[in-house]
């Protein structure tokens, strides 16, 4: 499949609250535009601890993390993170890393964000059949 990488825009998504409820200048948002490895078999985002210090993400769970392989590990998740690709963004928790460890970028924030890999142009794409907004299909709530 290939690596790809694309760059993003992370922000601590309780300080954008912050922010908009008029507790604090939107200079104080703290946000990192970082390089992301895109992959499609984590589920989650996974990003560093020192970036998720810098952005001043707190802990709220533990979780076993699985590598590919197949060693299991615990890992903090931290929170609340808003990453930005392009004009689309999905809002959520992610996998603490160890320091200096490379960033990547799961399923669930991919799904939400309704993008594709394409590994041939190195990007992510919008999906054909929702280029301006993210599709995202749920089930008939009617009875």
């Amino acid at each position: 499949m290939g690596k790809v990488k694309v760059e993003v825009n992370l922000e601590n998504a309780e300080d954008r609250i912050l922010y908009l409820r008029k507790y604090i200048p939107e200079t104080q948002i703290r946000s990192e535009k970082v390089q992301i490895l895109v992959d499609s078999g984590a589920i989650m985002t996974v990003l560093p601890q020192d970036l998720v210090e810098k952005l001043g993400l707190r802990e709220v769970k533990k979780a076993v993390v699985t590598y590919a392989d197949e060693r299991k590990e615990e890992r903090p998740v931290a929170g609340i993170v808003t990453v930005r690709v392009g004009d689309r963004f999905s809002t959520g928790n992610c996998i603490v890393g160890p320091p200096n460890s490379i960033p990547l970028l799961g399923q669930i924030p991919l799904e939400e964000m309704d993008l594709l890999v394409d590994c041939s142009g190195q990007r992510l794409i919008p999906r054909p059949e929702s280029p301006y907004l993210p599709l995202i299909e749920i089930k008939n709530l009617r009875k």
